[in-house]
């Protein structure tokens, strides 16, 4: 009898349950019940079924996408696609997202015009929706903002010409940390409603969680206040489900069971779950909307394991009547939040630094990888330069491109590739994508200039007459066109371009071996110039690197630099002619100056001065005659050794740096100099050890000297890894503050050991101060500024008053345990890797002292110098035939004309429908310089003098669409007046004037028509 009772307990409770979550059919079948849409008056939970797919990090883009390798990890991005489609034709009310235009774009060329029109359809439906919608997830503290756009432009530009739609919101769930430029120029200024991200600081999520405050509006932007603002997600957690709701097909959850045959029938258990789960979100978050992603790195390989569960909680869940679930997109949740009509904190600036643990600061990875740095930031300034060289010749169909080099620096952004965080492999994948596509951009680089240059073949640029080479490895003296010797009847032929849009005086340094030359301009002027000895450092650099580069051995050393100035139109060229000089030497040599004992030593031709110690070798101050400012400084190496855990295991790598205390070690208190003084520069060559080698130059009109550093390999033969900084100290009271950039855009003020967001609990007080630079930093007091311009992005901070330290190399024995799985430990190998070698890092930073307020003017010019050098091209022809046959110094603007000193030409690229994409922007903050922080005015007609603009369309930052179409939503912020100033922006273009405004920090994107 208690058998017989027992069991029909059992059906009484089997009943109850079909009675509160439907009817089994005769044969088993429910028809699951997944329409529901926003129900007022009860928590409704967002389901957002999304895939994360890293463009490369554990295994390289070309694995990741056909499922290869799979030992490292099992993920296969076609197989995503392939069934996600599937599985959403499966219920119409199924949405999904994407991201990673990337992978799509492989997929999408894949499918046959059927699938393909089926896809359209999704899309169209909302039912699958790209967001970010970029080529790549980008990173946000070691990408510069011009690589930022273009990338995002790239998957933008797939999106509109294949689905004729725009994205909505921003999804940058996994970036470590979260820029100011992210959220207000790739957020609201891309026309997004939301931005939506997972990695904020551990003490800042926890302090939000508490106030409710994870979702903000984020104003990223002091210049345009609140027309920069955008509803801000930060996930109360990671972007996967909430535990237990993950349903990949090998994941161990406990699927929803609804067959009551089942002995592990679980519809009750599992909708408790689901609320339980519900409300202890909806507890940290405001209004009744709540966000699930549901999703993580490579789900939805098997789609449907996901959707049947998705459908069955919805269904059961809603039966159950607590709380609505749905099918959902950021979008859509965004619209909810805003019809809310909820007043939302006020976020400021970035997030950065990110921790997610007291000894875990994730300001490594500022430096990690710092070569692979340095080659996205070369090749992000060569881009801009090919473009508009293929632009000014006309794209041909039928050529080369660029369009290689575009996908590869739009991979190379993602977050594990230029922030040095992916497997070794992985990376020399991105190397080898970055110089096939340079190899292409290149042939377009010398069949333009040839084309450019050659006055007989008046445009017709199919048959150029000219063969010119590139040198990519000057740094190190490797030029072979320069190296070799000149025939006496003929001259070694330069032509340098200018891709910027104003006229600028630069210095050219080319290796060469004859020390009786002579420089000449296109007019036959002789150019003064001064030859320097290529220093022992750089020659062992060469003949190790040059094999390693190129598989050959480099037996020719070359002996000298020769050094000149070259002054080039905008948008221009310039020729010069350097040729034997057969009445005797006309360049001078740099001579070697002997080091009197305990006296100051001062270097410097021009107005900047630099004085040494002769005893201890090292910087002691910085004037400048012309402005009278003169700042005490001293500069030195120093290391930090890494962190391989101690009490907390928690190690020093790749993403993480984490010192083993916080005084770093000095390389050298006494360093050997050796000067070099000559008309046009003098130099500082300083031995801080056998593996650190400087020189410092101080060039003739030059307000800046120019550190040369030669760092590597990093000696581990003591078992410690090592992270190299150099210390600039200034006598200067700066109370704790400092500046540095955002993505090479907006200076952010840093206050060491301070946070605005939460009181800060200091656990690292120096990784935990470190912040992301990409174009400078600066600390100043009530006299002065002292500034510091890098040339690739890297990690620096201020740890005491008047100091300026810079991250430049780091060598690390142990992985960090956040998923590499390998030791930052780059070594480069020759002769078939049977000798190889830690890396070694060559690079340059730039100091300048300036009157406090007049900074700002030297760090934009000179940061636009660096981003964009000369681009030099060499060839070999007697001088006067090729004068009688060729321009030699032209500009495509009309004559006497360049833009103002506050723009930057940014984009100028023909599109494959014959249109030109062109981007302008205004390079000063609001209040930063008295004469630049101004309105400044372009006129096209005499930018482009040659050609008649006949259309003229101004579009969103993307180029999606038109910038009439971008609307701003206005969300209601805790404690804001409706007084805040109005931002100066331009006036629209008038078609018969053609001139272009631009206010502080505006970027005004077009497409013209010729």
């Amino acid at each position: 009898m208690r058998v017989l009772a027992l069991s029909f307990s059992v059906f009484l409770w089997i009943a109850a349950v079909l009675c509160s979550y439907g009817d089994v059919g005769v044969e088993g079948y429910i028809r699951y019940d997944t329409g529901s849409g926003i129900v007022d008056g009860k928590l409704n939970v967002h389901l957002v079924p999304h895939t994360h797919d890293d463009v490369g990090w554990l295994k390289t883009v070309d694995q990741y996408y056909v499922g290869s390798n799979n030992t490292i990890q099992g993920a296969c991005v076609e197989n995503v696609l392939d069934s996600v489609v599937v599985a959403l034709l499966k219920n119409p009310n199924r949405k999904f997202i994407y991201v990673e235009m990337a992978f799509f774009n492989r997929w999408w060329e894949e499918q046959n015009p059927e699938i393909q029109e089926v896809v359209r359809k999704l899309v169209h439906a909302g039912r699958l929706e790209f967001v970010n919608g970029g080529w790549c997830m980008h990173d946000e503290a070691a990408t510069h903002y011009i690589d930022m756009i273009d990338q995002t432009t790239l998957g933008h530009k797939l999106i509109k010409s294949q689905f004729n739609v725009t994205p909505r919101a921003g999804w940058q769930i996994d970036p470590f940390g979260h820029s100011a430029v992210q959220g207000y120029l790739l957020g609201a200024e891309l026309g997004f409603d939301s931005i939506h991200f997972a990695r904020i600081d551990y003490q800042d999520r926890a302090k939000r969680k508490d106030d409710k405050s994870l979702e903000v509006i984020w104003q990223g932007s002091r210049t345009f206040g609140s027309s920069s603002q955008i509803f801000t997600n930060a996930f109360p957690r990671h972007y996967s489900p909430p535990d237990g709701f993950s349903f990949e097909v090998d994941d161990d959850v406990e699927p929803v069971q609804d067959n009551p045959l089942l002995f592990d029938f679980n519809v009750e258990k599992r909708v408790n779950d689901f609320i339980a789960a519900a409300m202890t979100q909806a507890n940290v978050t405001r209004t009744n909307h709540i966000m699930w992603t549901m999703g993580d790195d490579f789900r939805y390989q098997y789609a449907e394991t996901w959707f049947k569960q998705m459908d069955k909680l919805i269904h059961y869940v809603n039966k159950d009547g607590r709380v609505n679930a749905l099918y959902s997109t950021p979008s859509m949740y965004a619209d909810a939040k805003h019809a809310a009509n909820e007043t939302w904190p006020l976020k400021l600036d970035d997030y950065f630094p990110y921790a997610d643990s007291s000894n875990a600061y994730w300001t490594g990875y500022f430096t990690s990888r710092p070569a692979l740095k340095r080659y996205v930031r070369m090749l992000s300034g060569y881009y801009l330069a090919a473009r508009q060289l293929e632009f000014l010749v006309g794209r041909i169909s039928t050529s080369a491109n660029t369009d290689s080099l575009g996908d590869a620096l739009g991979i190379a952004q993602h977050h594990d590739a230029v922030s040095g965080t992916a497997k070794q492999h992985t990376t020399n994948d991105y190397a080898k994508r970055l110089a096939i596509g340079t190899s292409k951009a290149k042939t377009v680089v010398d069949s333009a200039l040839s084309c450019m240059v050659d006055s007989k073949l008046n445009g017709d640029c199919t048959a150029p007459t000219v063969t010119f080479s590139q040198c990519q490895l000057l740094n190190i003296s490797y030029c072979p066109s320069t190296e070799e010797d000149i025939p006496q009847d003929k001259s070694l032929v330069v032509v340098a371009y200018n891709s910027l849009g104003w006229n600028r005086t630069d210095y050219i340094r080319i290796p060469v071996n004859d020390q009786n030359l002579v420089v000449k301009d296109s007019m036959g002027n002789v150019v003064k110039s001064q030859y320097v000895e290529v220093d022992i450092v750089t020659q062992k650099l060469k003949k190790f690197y040059v094999e390693a580069y190129t598989g050959t051995k480099d037996e020719k050393d070359a002996k000298y630099w020769l050094i000149f100035p070259a002054s080039v139109p905008p948008l221009g060229w310039s020729t010069y002619f350097i040729s034997k000089e057969s009445q005797g030497k006309t360049s001078s040599f740099g001579s070697m100056t002997d080091l009197p004992q305990n006296e100051t030593i001062e270097i410097g031709p021009g107005n900047l001065k630099l004085s040494f110690s002769s005893s201890s070798g090292q910087l002691k101050r910085i004037f400048n005659s012309k402005t009278g400012i003169d700042v005490p400084v001293q500069q030195s190496y120093l290391w930090y050794a890494s962190s391989e855990g101690d009490a907390d295991t928690q190690a020093s790598g790749a993403y993480i740096f984490r010192p083993t205390g916080s005084t770093p070690s000095i390389v050298s208190r006494s360093v050997p100099l050796k000067i070099i003084r000559g008309p046009l520069v003098d130099e500082v060559h300083q031995q801080f050890s056998s593996w650190i080698y400087q020189i410092i130059r101080v060039y003739k009109d030059k307000d800046h000297a120019e550190v040369e550093f030669t760092i590597g390999p990093i000696p581990t033969d003591d078992g410690i890894g090592k992270e190299v900084i150099t210390r600039l100290s200034a006598n200067m009271a700066t109370d704790k503050v400092f500046y540095t950039d955002s993505n090479g855009r907006d200076f952010l003020k840093r206050v060491r050991d301070y946070r605005a967001d939460w009181p800060l609990k200091v656990t690292q007080p120096v990784a935990g101060n470190y912040y992301p630079i990409n174009l400078g930093i600066y600390v100043e007091d009530k006299k002065s500024e002292f500034s510091v311009l890098v040339d690739r992005a890297t990690g620096g901070s201020s740890i005491n008053d008047g100091e300026i330290e810079l991250m430049l190399h780091r060598r690390i024995l142990k992985d960090d345990s956040r998923g590499v799985g390998e030791p930052l430990d780059e070594t480069v190998c020759i002769n078939n890797n049977k000798t190889c070698e830690g890396l070694t890092v060559r690079g340059n930073y730039y100091i300048s002292v300036n009157e406090l307020g007049a900074g700002a003017r030297w760090r934009r010019t000179t940061a636009q110098e660096i981003y964009s050098p000369l681009l030099l091209a060499f060839s070999h022809e007697g001088s006067e035939k090729w004068k009688s046959s060729h321009l030699t110094k032209a500009s495509t603007m009309q004559s006497n004309y360049t833009l103002p000193l506050n723009v930057a030409l940014i984009t100028l690229q023909e599109l494959v429908d014959g249109s030109v994409l062109i981007r302008l922007a205004n390079l000063y903050e609001a209040g930063e310089d008295p004469d630049y922080s101004t309105l400044a005015k372009v006129e096209l007609k005499k930018m482009f003098a040659e050609k008649t603009i006949k259309k003229i369309k101004e579009t969103s930052l993307s180029a999606n669409q038109d910038k009439s179409e971008t609307k701003t939503r206005t969300w209601k912020v805790e404690g804001e007046t409706q007084n805040s100033s109005t931002p100066i922006k331009g006036r629209p273009v008038d078609i018969s004037s053609l001139v272009v405004e631009l206010g502080p920090m505006e970027i005004r994107t077009f497409i013209l028509t010729f």
